[in-house]
């Protein structure tokens, strides 16, 4: 997948021309090596080969609802466990998301997306503050969905909060199928992401805080 910088306009401010939000970061450590590429003004275009089908999965979800075009690669040390390059897939997309979102300026920078999936229901809201804090209220029923151990949603998101300078909150408000909880959760993490990264025409220029600085 090819990412190419491209001009947007916004017809309330068409004097207003930005640069699309992309970036690509390469991580490697003794355990892992992983690379993300993301465009931020994509279509929901997604690659994501981690060895971990599940997150996948869910990659490929944060990718077609948030309509970011998402490019995951991802070797690790998987004949010991998922741990370490799910943990590594998090923190190198929050380091891709920080950079595409450079300075965040004009960004809308709040977002809430509620989402049901079948009996689950999930709210997700978050804050592109530059305070990161994961609050997270899950109650997953099973210790595994397939071979994916569900104690690792929580990883994901730590790594991910922490290395994009997000405030993010997730709450389960119903819910008994795992697959359906966890899946509702990424959707709405994405949903709620594409609110918050969107560029407000009526501040396109400015930064989104009442201190000028984020």
């Amino acid at each position: 997948m090819q990412m190419r910088d491209r001009q947007i306009s916004h017809p309330h401010s068409p004097e207003q021309i930005l640069t699309a939000r992309t970036a690509s970061v390469k991580r490697t450590t003794g355990e892992t090596d992983v690379q993300v590429t993301i465009n931020l003004d994509g279509t929901g275009v997604c690659i994501a080969k981690t060895g971990i089908p599940f997150l996948d999965h869910m990659l490929h979800q944060i990718s077609s609802h948030g309509l970011i075009d998402l490019e995951v690669q991802a070797t690790g040390d998987l004949e010991i466990d998922d741990h370490h390059t799910n943990e590594d897939v998090g923190i190198t997309l929050g380091q891709a998301l920080g950079k595409a979102l450079g300075d965040r300026k004009g960004i809308v920078r709040f977002g809430n997306f509620l989402a049901p999936l079948d009996e689950a229901l999930i709210q997700v809201a978050l804050d592109f503050s530059g305070r990161p804090h994961l609050s997270y209220g899950l109650q997953i029923p099973t210790q595994r969905v397939g071979t994916y151990d569900t104690q690792l949603v929580r990883e994901f998101f730590v790594a991910l909060v922490n290395h994009s300078q997000m405030t993010l909150h997730i709450r389960q408000l119903d819910g008994i199928n795992s697959h359906h909880i966890i899946e509702a959760t990424f959707k709405a993490f994405a949903r709620a992401m594409r609110m918050a990264v969107e560029i407000d025409p009526r501040r396109a220029s400015t930064i989104p805080s009442s201190k000028g600085v984020l």
